[in-house]
C-alpha cells in the first residue's frame, strides 16, 4: 500500500522535475548563476544535476502533501494493530 503511494508521489514528481529543468535552463545559463555574489564553483552538468534533485524534492513534497490531504478519515484513524493485539483502553478499538 505505501509503496504504491510512494510511486504515486515520486513518478509524477520525477516527470515534472524534468519538465521544470528544461523550462528553467532554456532561459538560464548555469555559468551565469551566482551564490551570494560569487560565481558557482560547479560545472554546467553539476548545476543541472543539483537543480534537478532540488526540483524533484520540491515536487515530491507537493505531491506528498496532496496525497496526505486526499486520505479519508478512515485511513487516517484506523488502528494499525489487529483486534486481538490491541492494548486495553485503546481509543481505536472500534477500528475495522
Amino acid at each position: 500500500m505505501w509503496s504504491q503511494r510512494l510511486m504515486w508521489v515520486a513518478w509524477p514528481a520525477f516527470l515534472m522535475a524534468g519538465v521544470l529543468e528544461v523550462l528553467v535552463f532554456a532561459m538560464v545559463d548555469p555559468q551565469d548563476l551566482q551564490w551570494f555574489g560569487q560565481p558557482l564553483e560547479l560545472s554546467r552538468q553539476g548545476v543541472y544535476s543539483v537543480a534537478f534533485f532540488v526540483f524533484w524534492g520540491v515536487m515530491m513534497l507537493s505531491s506528498g502533501l496532496t496525497t496526505l490531504l486526499a486520505m479519508s478519515p478512515f485511513e487516517v484513524n484506523r488502528c494499525p494493530l489487529p483486534a486481538n493485539e490491541r492494548p486495553d483502553g485503546c481509543p481505536k478499538q472500534e477500528c475495522r
